[in-house]
């Protein structure tokens, strides 16, 4: 093992910015020397390191609170170094308990399939693909028999499982716990063992599944891994985390007029946080950024269209982001309607003597996603007709050519009568 003082002052300061730049944004590094002793390793011999990250396709869409371990990855992919990106198609159909109360609802292999196709599509748009090894961890998972799951029970004791904050709770309580719960964070270590990963990234909420990863590669022979931890980002609510059930996120593939316009609604004492977990900003420039929000140099909706650009840049393109920052200025700061509002025929069919219902009307649009969502966009005061705002959730509308309906601030709609 190459010793510090053995290194030459180039080699030296390659590894202090390799350091750097792994360290922004991190929670919490296990351990830290080992972490420093591998990039060594590697800037004297060349060989990139394995940085692990295990997918479970439990849900399809990639929203931006997914993507901060993601542009960690991609960082170190930056640095030179090699992504082994694990999907979970067999721990998938166990389903993580972190965090949750009640034993999940165990996923389908079609669905599995489905999820993880979407996921892959949805990362190359962050990851180089180049740098970039997607393992399905049924490939070594699924021959294990059962003297060897029974052998792999063995390394890891109960009460090291009931340190689990999710499962003590459940225990404490009286709510059930299935045995084959207990195995979701052996599978997960049986992954770093089978793939000897150097490095494995997760959320904080992670943090007993990649510490599981270290235990059972020393049970097996392995040299340990290093367990890195980032911290969960909060939601457009600026309170829970960022979540698909609770509306409160951006989601990478949406379009986008959607992406700037929720970027907008980012509370601004988050809008660092954001930049630092969730864009590809340099540190240069976050520290300039960071300075003159606190001299006052930078205004904050300055700084926040521009980081709604840069998520449009990033997960769709260059031009799209100037649309999209064209269409928030004409729509929201000159209170102007968008030019290329979305017509949509209305079929006779459709309509009783002439007439709809608002919430089939909001529903038919695609403007919500169920009818109680309608209702709820209604009670709030988001929909308008022609710009005059309709709160009757049992109104009739005549539709007539050309009316604009709007719901929220982004979703607009010229109706055409067929």
């Amino acid at each position: 093992m190459t010793k510090w003082e053995e290194l030459t002052p180039d080699q030296q300061a390659e590894v202090e910015r390799q350091l750097s730049v792994i360290r922004r944004g991190v929670t919490e590094i296990v351990p830290e020397d080992e972490l420093r002793r591998k990039i060594i390793k590697s800037v004297t011999t060349g060989k990139p390191l394995t940085v692990k990250l295990g997918l479970d396709p439990s849900a399809p869409d990639i929203h931006v609170g997914h993507t901060v371990v993601l542009q960690k990855l991609r960082q170190f992919q930056q640095l030179g170094h090699m992504v082994q990106l694990i999907i979970g198609d067999f721990t998938g159909r166990i389903g993580d308990p972190t965090g949750k109360s009640e034993t999940r609802k165990q996923l389908t292999e079609e669905q599995v399939k489905h999820n993880a196709e979407t996921y892959q599509k949805q990362i190359n748009k962050i990851l180089d693909p180049a740098q970039t090894k997607v393992y399905f961890n049924s490939e070594w998972l699924s021959p294990m028999n059962f003297a060897e799951v029974v052998n792999l029970a063995a390394k890891v004791t109960v009460a090291r499982m009931m340190e689990r904050d999710d499962f003590t709770k459940r225990f404490q309580g009286g709510l059930p716990i299935s045995i084959h719960e207990f195995f979701y964070p052996l599978m997960q270590g049986m992954d770093s063992v089978a793939l000897e990963s150097d490095i494995e990234l997760g959320g904080t909420d992670q943090k007993f599944n990649l510490l599981m990863g270290r235990t059972l590669q020393k049970e097996y022979g392995k040299e340990q891994q290093v367990a890195i931890m980032l911290p969960l980002i909060e939601g457009l609510d600026g309170v829970q985390k960022m979540s698909k059930s609770l509306g409160n996120y951006i989601g990478i593939d949406e379009e986008p007029n959607e992406i700037y316009g929720k970027a907008m609604s980012i509370p601004d004492e988050l809008m660092v946080k954001y930049y630092e977990l969730t864009t590809d900003i340099s540190n240069e420039d976050l520290a300039a950024l960071r300075k003159g929000l606190e001299d006052g140099s930078v205004h904050p909706r300055d700084a926040k269209m521009n980081l709604a650009h840069t998520y449009v840049r990033m997960y769709h393109n260059q031009e799209a982001a100037e649309a999209a920052k064209n269409h928030f200025v004409t729509v929201f700061q000159q209170r102007a309607l968008p030019d290329d509002i979305q017509e949509v025929t209305l079929e006779q069919g459709m309509l009783t003597d002439g007439s709809i219902g608002l919430i089939d009307l909001i529903s038919h649009l695609g403007f919500a996603s169920s009818k109680s969502e309608a209702r709820r966009s209604v009670q709030q005061g988001a929909v308008k007709i022609n710009e005059q705002k309709i709160d009757d959730v049992n109104a009739t509308i005549t539709p007539a050519d050309g009316d604009i309906v709007q719901v929220g601030k982004r979703k607009f709609a010229k109706l055409k009568t067929s």
